[in-house]
């Protein structure tokens, strides 16, 4: 077995890092840009007076580092060719994500709002699968040149990792000779609302509460009458883009259908493997950076005249935070590559758990390497000069959203004792 990298993504790295330090290094030290990532950060990006928002400004400077990254060819990376991407496999993805999370904050890479150089656009796969070619031009390309910002409303207040049960309904209603849908109801964390032109609006239109079928997806204009933002949750990690948000009698017509009536279910579900894998490999490259970084501070600090990586309970805790890494970046590098070499539909049934394993242990391993990190680094690992805090408060919310770790432990539980998965029929033929 050849557990090398391949020399053409060793060689993509080294572009990336030469590209990084030429056009957006300098970009992220000018006109005092560093206070979005030094121990102003969250102050400079939170607009305290407007909702807990982002601020203008920095939203503007992601984008100006997004469109950089497209003129050379990299924002694109993971997207299809013929949309000006390179059709970038989970594999490189993977790397990718764990290179950028292994050199720390900066605007190369900034999870907090999943921006990167390279961008992961999970909207592009669910309007390949599931949209008419209209859909696929409007929004698809429509997204990339930043005239559609497509929000996702699936979760509710009442209704979280449950979407099955979900109380927002969709009626059918003719309008005016024109047939379509009407919508109330309200959804919770619809990210990216303050910018959105469009959100992807999950509906029950037929089914008992609980069942899978049923529930269709609609594109709603974010200006339609009675599409009202209730409120901006503010979370641990600032700013907040989270709004709850209503739907009263909003009515669109039957081309904001978005993939089969019924079957919405399959398409909320249909990317969250890539998302998964890659979260994986960024959750883990910045438990690498935590690590790391503690191991160079304890070489250079000298309390009582001695090394502190002298004693054995700084060693010993980051010993086994390492071992973990190296261990998690194998599994993560190879279940992407097996994700590569499998069609997209066959990854549910035969690689799901494993993507689940990446998932829900690389986010909690980065919170225990950034907890460590503090108290390797002492008071100053507290402080906010440090990056530690705001990796633990970014990465903290992902034991959470992409689905919460005891769903996921729940699917891995399904494949390990055959209730799903391919060990489902040897545990049928044991009966």
């Amino acid at each position: 077995m050849d557990f090398a990298l391949p020399e053409d993504l060793k060689a993509y790295l080294a572009e990336l890092d030469a590209f990084i330090d030429a056009e957006i290094k300098p970009l992220e030290n000018a006109d005092d840009n560093i206070r979005f990532f030094d121990h102003r950060r969250e102050w400079a990006r939170t607009d305290f007076e407007n909702g807990g928002l982002p601020r203008h400004e920095w939203e503007a400077l992601l984008r100006k580092a997004a469109i950089l990254a497209d003129e050379a060819g990299h924002w694109r990376f993971s997207a299809p060719k013929k949309y000006g991407g390179k059709d970038g496999s989970n594999l490189w993805m993977a790397v990718i994500r764990d290179h950028f999370a292994r050199k720390g904050l900066g605007l190369h890479n900034d999870l907090q709002n999943e921006h990167s150089i390279v961008g992961n656009f999970p909207f592009v796969a669910m309007f390949e699968t599931f949209g008419t070619q209209a859909q696929q031009e409007e929004f698809i390309l429509g997204g990339f040149a930043r005239k559609r910002i497509t929000a996702f409303g699936l979760t509710e207040p009442n209704h979280g990792s449950d979407a099955t049960h979900m109380e927002t309904r969709a009626a059918r209603e003719t309008r005016d000779g024109v047939p379509g849908w009407l919508i109330n109801g309200e959804k919770m964390w619809t990210t990216g609302m303050h910018v959105a032109t469009h959100v992807a609006t999950f509906c029950r239109t037929s089914g008992a509460d609980g069942a899978a079928r049923g529930i269709s997806c609609l594109l709603v204009p974010a200006d339609t009458p009675g599409v009202k933002v209730e409120e901006y949750l503010w979370t641990f990690n600032m700013p907040t883009d989270h709004p709850r948000v209503s739907f009263t009698d909003v009515w669109v017509p039957e081309s904001a259908l978005l993939g089969p009536p019924e079957g919405g279910l399959a398409l909320a579900q249909s990317f969250v493997h890539q998302n998964r894998i890659r979260q994986a490999a960024s959750s883990l490259g910045a438990a690498t950076f935590c690590v790391e970084e503690s191991v160079r501070y304890a070489r250079e600090r000298k309390p009582f005249g001695e090394a502190l990586s002298k004693n054995q309970a700084i060693q010993f805790p980051l010993v086994e935070l390492a071992t973990q890494c190296e261990m998690l970046r194998l599994l993560i590098y190879k279940t992407a590559w097996e994700m590569d070499r499998m069609p997209h539909e066959a990854i549910e049934q035969q690689l799901s758990d494993k993507i689940s394993m990446c998932n829900y242990w690389a986010n909690r391993l980065v919170c225990e390497a950034a907890d460590r990190a503090m108290q390797v680094h002492g008071g100053i690992g507290y402080s906010r000069h440090k990056p530690f805090e705001h990796i633990f408060r970014h990465h903290r919310r992902y034991r959470i959203t992409e689905g919460s770790e005891e769903i996921q432990m729940r699917k891995v539980a399904a494949y390990l004792f055959g209730y799903l998965g391919p060990r489902k029929a040897m545990f049928q033929a044991g009966k």
